[in-house]
């Protein structure tokens, strides 16, 4: 992706920003800068308890792997919570808990992205966090999602439209929350730069949607070249 969608990808703020200008499906979530909570910790107390309620998770708005991710149950672990997401950014989003199955699209293009398949992850703990990702080894990925066929569909269009809406290019993976009492999907965020190993779920849901490993990179350097022929195309001259 270039600087604009990188960017966007990684800032959890700014990208529920752009989600929501898309009209895309989300969950509930306040946000605020360390001054910001220092200055007014008792208000943003207040409107989390009030507009999201227990238990909620709270994030760095800027991070990945869910290092410094927390789920807090009530006002002493958000405290806690908090504390700990700002020792990785200056920014921390806490949004409603949602009791729903995580599921992931991959997407792959430039101005006309296709997706891939509905994938689902079943983490082995309470919620996907590092040590479920990287260390347990006890998460399954389920390929394809086990859902209803006009779910896996939306899916796919949320997913298009979630890329398109960080203007992003080449290869993303956006995840989802589906919830368990009424089926209804939310995206939860893009990665612009997801896990590319043959095992990783990028590569995999592809697999699955009939595009090898071998294609797959094939067809990223063709799109990169493709977007180099088109930034030639701008002339900067007067």
């Amino acid at each position: 992706a270039g600087v604009l969608a990188s960017a966007v990808g990684m800032d959890k703020i700014a990208m529920k920003k752009m989600f929501a200008a898309a009209a895309l499906p989300q969950c509930l979530y306040r946000h605020f800068t360390r001054r910001q909570w220092e200055d007014e910790r008792e208000f943003y107390i207040a409107e989390i308890e009030m507009s999201l309620g227990y238990p909620c998770f709270v994030k760095p708005a800027n991070l990945g792997s869910s290092v410094g991710v927390s789920k807090a149950r009530n006002r002493e672990e958000l405290l806690e919570a908090v504390r700990a997401a700002f020792r990785y950014d200056r920014k921390v989003i806490v949004e409603e808990f949602i009791d729903g199955r995580e599921i992931e699209v991959s997407v792959l293009g430039n101005d006309e992205p296709r997706a891939s398949v509905p994938g689902e992850i079943i983490p082995s703990g309470e919620f996907y966090d590092y040590n479920a990702k990287y260390k347990d080894g006890k998460s399954v990925m389920v390929i394809p999602a086990d859902i209803p066929a006009e779910t896996a569909r939306e899916a796919q269009e949320l997913a298009v439209r979630a890329f398109q809406a960080i203007d992003g290019s080449g290869l993303s993976r956006v995840d989802f929350f589906l919830k368990r009492d009424d089926g209804k999907l939310l995206v939860n965020e893009i990665n612009t730069l997801p896990g590319f190993t043959p095992f990783s779920m990028y590569p995999l849901l592809w697999k699955e949607s009939g595009v090898s490993f071998r294609e797959l990179i094939d067809e990223l350097i063709r799109l990169a070249v493709e977007r180099f022929e088109e930034k030639q195309k701008i002339n900067y001259g007067l």
